[in-house]
This record gives C-alpha cells, structure tokens and sequence, in this order.
C-alpha cells in the first residue's frame, strides 16, 4: 500500500524486513553495574525493535529502536536502510511511561493499533511525548518494562556512580570507529561535545601524559585518567588543603570542622557518616578519612546543595486555612503556545501543570457541539478539546505529583443545558475526589486547610444564593465576575486591533444565550471557592466571606497594590485571590509574579506554556515544600501588622562551575563565554543582582568569583534567589537566556553536577553563612 499525506494509519503487518536487530548486542559496563546485563527485558532492548511512531499527521511510520550499551540511549533510525539521520534521547530525561492508550495523541491517533501494543514516554521539561505502537504485544512489554528498570536503576544511582557513568557515556560517545580507543582527533571530537575550548598544545600534551602505552590511543585507565584530569578543580583543591594539611587527607575532625564553618551543627557522628557515605577509597573509609575525591563526591552530592534537602520534602504546616499560602496556578491552562492561535491539549493539563505540581487550572468553557461542551480560548483560531477529556486527564493525575488540594477555575461561557452536562461529567468521572459539601465540623467563617482537603478537587465558580425560590430552579447572578468583564472588555480591544485579518474577524465563537445564567447542578459544585464581583477594599474588610473570592487582572492588582497595598494584604489574609495576565498579550507573555505575592495574592496564574523569568520566579517560589504547589506565606502576611523586619545580610560567592551547556547545540564548534548573574527578588527594597565577569572561550572551567556579592535584606523570609549562567556574545556582558537546566532554572538536586546555589523557597538560605563556600555550583557535567 502506497501511503500518502492523507493516509489513514492501519494495523496492517508490513512484510517482515531483513534482519533489523543486527544480532546479539554486547551489555556494555554500565549494564554490568546495574546488575541488568542478563535480563530479558534490557537484552530485547539491546538488539532493537520497531515501533511506529503515532503522530497527527501522516501515516505512522516505522522506526527501529535500539538501547545503546551505555544503558542510556535510546537511538532510533528510518526504515530498514532508507537514508536518514540517526536521533536519540537519554532514559534519564524520561518522566514516566504510559502503557496502552493513555495520551491524547494515542487516543485520538491510534485506535487503529491494539492498546497492548501501544505506550507512551513522557518526557521531563518541554519535549512532546513519543507515541509508539509495537508490532506485537511481547515488544510492548519488554519496552515498557525495560525502560521502568532502567529509570529506577539510574535513580538510585550514588553520585560517584552517576560520575562513572557520565564518563563512560561521553567516552562512548566520542568512539566513532567504537575499537575502545580514543585518537587525538577523537579526543579533540570530545572536548567540543562537553563544551571545552582547550588549547591543541595543551590538549596533545594532556594527551601524551596519559598515553602510558605510547601508541597514541587512550584506552582503558589512560581513557579515565585523561577525563578525570579535566575534571579538576583548583578551588576546590585549594579548599580542601585548608582543612586537611600538607597530607591532603582529611580526618573525620577536620571535616567536622569544615562542616560547622558552614554554620551546621556537625557532631563527629555525622562527618564519619558523611565519609562513609561519599568516599572512594575503601580504605580512607574504613579508617574514617576521606581524600580529595571524596570531598568533591560530596560538594556535588545533593547534601552539598544549599537547598535545605528536608525543603525537598513537605515540612511546613499544612493545617493552616488556604489563604494562608501560595498556591501554584496556571492561566490558560490548555494552551500549548500562545492565545491566538495555538493548539489546545490536554497533556497541557498532565505535564506542563499537574505533574509540575501546579494546583490550580483554568479550563475556559463555550459551548460544543451534539451538547459535548469543549474548551479553548474564544474568539480565537486555537483548536478545542473536549470537557469531558480535560476532566478524565485531571482524575489520572491530580495527585500524583502532590496529595494537595487541586482547584478547577472555571470561566463558563456555556448555556444551562451544556453547564449541566459539564456537572454530570465531574460528578461522574471524579467520584469521591469531588468537593461538593462544606467540610463536616468546619467552622464556616474560616477556609479548611491543605491537609484537610488532601486528595480532593475544589471547583471555583458561580453560586446560586441557598435560598433562592426561582420557579425554573435557575437564575441570572445580578453582575459578571470581574475577571469575565475585563477579559470580555481586553478580547473586543484585542479584536479591534486585528481587524486586518480576514480570520480573525470570522471567528464567532459559540456562547449560549443563557450562558449568564448558572444551572442548579453546576452551582452545587461550589464550595469553597465562590466566584464573586470585587466588592472593593473596604466593603470586604468589614464582612469577610472567607468562602467568596474574586479575579483581578494584572493592571488591577497593580492598582490596588499602588493605591492600598496594606489593606489588600489584609484582605488577602482571610480571603483567596486569583490574579492573572491581560488578554491583550497575543503572545502568552507573562507579568511579574513577586509583586503579586508582595501583596500576599494566593493564586497568581501564570501562562505556564511560556518560559521566561517570570516562570522561573514561579518555579524557585514553589521549588520548596516538595514542589507540592503550596508553599506558606511568611508570618507579616498572614497576620500583619506582624512583627518588624529581621535584616539579614546575604553573601554570596561563586567558587567555581565546570563543563557548561551550549548556547547552540546543533552547531558542534560553539563554545560558551560564562558569566554568573545572581539575582533576589523580593519586595522593591530588597530587589538587586550581581555578576561575576564573563570568561572568554571557556565551558570547562569558570574560575572562582572572589569578590562575594553582598547585600541587606529587609524581609529575607520574602525572597527568591535566582541564578543564571548566560553566555554574552561576541565578549559582551549581556547574553541571550540558555536552554534549561541553566540560567534562571532552578537546577535539579537529584542530576549529577546539579549543586542548587541557592535557597530558592523563598526562605533565608538554611546553611548559608556570611561566605559560605559550600555547594560549588555547576549547571551540568555533560
């Protein structure tokens, strides 16, 4: 069958090609380690299989799959010869995997292909999910049940482990004739793979020095030797001589001493668990002493980091009511790109929100057709997606990531009849997770807590008066909710100025007649969360509804901020508040979160489909507390007028950075010109940044900035550090944002050479003392 554009994919079996798998693949030393090499599962993975890849467009097309010997990549090819560029991707950067059809693009796509065939991987970050169908039932599962060994094995890994890994993998890499040996060619090849500029002189000399055997090949101890030589640091070197002495061994009491100069609280209990836990040698350790690698195993280790490791896990109260913390929220949940034209997914909803701990999601409702409501942004040419879907993504995953409450904003522009299928269908699909009753015991003046509503989903929306005695059981509420009006009022300007475009001036999106009105069955869904009109400041202040809370765009929070900053704190300290970005923003731009929070607002939704500082704010501001969307507010807005500011002086020096990430990965020559900046962000007073001087050339090594950066903060429970590693062009001192995993992102504890440089939570940093040198900082190893 001639498959073209407009093929429609079928379960067919294609004839059986030649041999794909290329034979018995050999489990390469990292498989060893793992203890993997005679699974069944790995070693199907290792000999290949093919997969159809399920896209929107096109006829399913067939790829060969294949696990590297490093255990980590995954490499995948065109059909059976034809001629085409090998791809890959790392086991690492898996978030999960999905069996049968359980992503949009499989249901919609794929029900040509048996569900046992099918499975989805769920990629971390920004990348799309990969769709795959298998030829037969048994490839799904050695798949499926390779790749879930493989990411569990890889997450256990020690930090020296996750070393020993990395550079094998590069060395693998960079083996091009893949005989064990390394040329010079090849090792030049390798330096630019892990962004180091080095002199040839240098580079051939390095070379030599490890050559033991004299054949001008690396292999074997010369191959490590060379790479763990380029891995050196100075300054930590220098550090660890401080303490250790001439001997360069560092004894359970001097590390004990090195651990109070960072201001912990060290008995010489926990420096011999510190060495028995990230010593190399097994002697050192046995005798209590730890050596230069040791100590480095450590400084990178996720103990190393300033981020307080108990911040990882939830640790704050969880039994205060919820307008006493900031809640996670996205604006526009369903978008995939920007407002106007963009497409609308609800792997939007798992991914982008849900699974990154987001608690609380818009869905934008208009009516559907054959009575199925749908959602997406109206008056615009982005696509739609059923309610229905929205709602089963949100059961699956919910409170996987977080056990706390999730909240579904709902701006409803569907008539009576749609608005009850849309209560039908949360009722039906969420069961139990539901909120539709106050909670049984709870005082009514005050709003339940995070723990109290765990495992439970919150509708905010309109609510009928209780005592209403309308005849047809319906009614018009007597006002729009702000946040309708003035997003009404943004779209008509927004239509105004795109006259000139023929499609945007046919779109008629369809909202029902009656859609002011609120159906019986959709208002008994809300609870806690009763969408209402801004009553004004002072209204609000002398009859607190803890249970009502109203919407401000941007420019009217700034408003209220600029002109009763105080008094919106107190309301914020009974009362939840949602504020989002302007519909005038084609593009899906953000605004800034933290004067929001300086106001103490709650919900401060942010369009999480659009990366930039302010989503970096957002993620440092939620990073603490177990990323579990909920992070308490300080004390001065919870209950102000509180005590008086606690000034606090922060000194922040940067020791070193190694192996840094391209600016331009797809050209192989670039290399990066790093600079530090650190930036805190707070309230106006506290606001500033500094940064180190750019280094010419330079991804191996950023040497140590020694003029620490230093100044008073007013509200340091109020802050959220952000750091960024750019890379200015042409020797300039400013330079475009770098991809993620480096500026701006908080980096990861749990990825190797990953040390977090600062307490992100919004918190004053645990361990940090006036010149803390711990938790060297560097963005990534590869």
């Amino acid at each position: 069958m001639i498959c073209g554009r407009r093929a429609r994919p079928t379960a067919e079996q294609p004839r059986t090609p030649p041999d794909v798998s290329g034979g018995p693949r050999r489990p390469g030393r990292a498989l060893k380690k793992m203890g993997l090499t005679e699974d069944e599962d790995v070693q199907r993975m290792l000999r290949g299989s093919i997969f159809r890849k399920i896209k929107s467009r096109g006829c399913p097309r067939e790829r060969l799959f294949r696990l590297q010997e490093d255990g980590v990549t995954v490499c995948f090819e065109g059909r059976f010869g034809r001629t085409r560029s090998q791809q890959s991707f790392s086991v690492m950067h898996i978030e999960g995997v999905r069996e049968g059809h359980q992503s949009e693009g499989l249901r919609k796509y794929g029900a040509a292909f048996p569900e046992q065939h099918c499975f989805t991987l769920v990629f971390k970050g920004k990348r799309k999910n990969l769709d795959l169908a298998a030829r037969g039932e048994e490839d799904a599962r050695h798949w499926v049940q390779g790749l879930t060994k493989l990411m569990g094995q890889l997450q256990a890994m020690s930090q020296p482990e996750k070393l020993d890994h990395w550079i094998h993998g590069v060395l693998q890499r960079a083996d091009r004739n893949k005989d064990n040996k390394m040329s010079f060619r090849e090792v030049k090849s390798m330096l630019r793979m892990i962004n180091i500029d080095m002199d040839d002189v240098y580079a051939y000399k390095l070379f030599k020095e490890c050559d033991r055997s004299g054949d001008e090949r690396l292999e074997g101890r010369e191959l490590e030797e060379f790479c763990r030589r380029l891995l050196q640091r100075p300054e930590l070197e220098e550090l660890f001589r401080r303490y250790s002495g001439e001997d360069c061994i560092l004894s359970a009491e001097e590390l004990q001493d090195f651990l109070r100069d960072q201001g912990e609280d060290a008995s010489l209990r926990q420096a011999r668990a510190v060495i028995r836990a990230y010593e190399l040698n097994e002697k050192a350790r046995q005798q209590d002493l730890m050596m230069l690698d040791g100590f480095m195993m450590y400084l990178l280790s996720a103990a190393g980091d300033i981020l307080n490791q108990e911040h990882t896990k939830v640790h704050q109260d969880m039994s205060q009511p919820l307008c006493h913390y900031f809640i996670s929220s996205s604006h526009n949940t369903y978008l995939t790109r920007n407002q106007i034209g963009g497409t609308s997914s609800t792997e939007a909803y798992v991914s982008r929100a849900l699974m990154a701990g987001c608690r609380c999601v818009e869905l934008d409702c208009w009516e559907g057709s054959d009575g199925e409501p749908v959602v997406y942004h109206g008056h615009t040419l982005t696509s739609k997606i059923l309610f229905r879907d929205v709602i089963e993504s949100i059961r699956d995953y919910a409170f996987k990531r977080s056990p706390y409450p999730v909240i579904l904003s709902l701006e409803n522009h569907c008539g009576l009849e749609q608005q009850a299928t849309m209560a039908q269908h949360m009722k039906a699909v969420l069961g139990d997770m539901l909120l539709t009753q106050p909670l049984e015991g709870q005082d009514p003046h005050d709003l339940p807590s995070p723990e109290q509503l765990k495992g439970k989903v919150l509708v905010k929306g309109k609510k009928l008066p209780e005592l209403w005695h309308e005849p047809q059981g319906v009614t018009s509420l007597p006002h729009k909710e702000e946040e309708e009006e003035e997003e009404e009022e943004e779209k008509l300007q927004e239509t105004s100025r795109q006259r000139s475009l023929q499609s945007l001036q046919e779109i008629k999106p369809l909202q029902a007649k009656d859609a002011s009105q609120v159906a019986p069955e959709l208002s008994a869904m809300v609870v806690y969360c009763q969408a209402v009109p801004f009553p004004g400041l002072a209204r609000a202040l002398r009859h607190p509804r803890p249970y009502e809370m109203s919407s401000f765009s941007e420019r009217k929070a700034r408003k209220l901020i600029k002109e009763a900053g105080p008094a919106l704190i107190r309301y914020n300290t009974r009362q939840l508040s949602r504020v989002y970005p302007l519909g005038l923003k084609m593009n899906s731009s953000n605004y800034n979160p933290q004067e929001m929070w300086n106001a103490g607002c709650q919900l401060v939704a942010l369009n999480f489909q659009t990366p930039g500082y302010e989503m970096d704010l957002n993620a440092g501001r939620f990073l603490g507390n177990g990323r579990c969307g909920y992070v308490l507010k300080p004390p001065c807005l919870r209950s102000p007028p509180g005590e008086g500011p606690h000034h606090l002086a922060l000194h922040v020096r940067v020791i070193t950075a190694q192996q840094l990430p391209k600016l331009n990965r797809e050209k192989g020559s670039s290399i990066v010109d790093p600079f530090v900046r650190v930036e805190i962000h707070g309230i106006p007073a506290d606001c500033s940044k500094q940064q180190t001087h750019h280094k010419l050339n330079n991804g191996k090594h950023l040497p140590g900035h020694h003029g620490p950066a230093t100044s008073p903060w007013g509200h340091p429970r109020h802050l959220v550090p952000r750091v960024l590693q750019h890379t200015p062009p042409s020797g300039a001192p400013q330079g475009p944002r770098m991809p993620r995993g480096a500026p701006g992102h908080p980096v990861p504890a749990d990825t190797p050479g990953h040390p977090i440089p600062a307490d992100t939570s919004g918190h004053p940093v645990p361990r940090g003392t006036p010149g803390h040198p711990k938790a060297p900082w560097s963005p990534g190893l590869a």
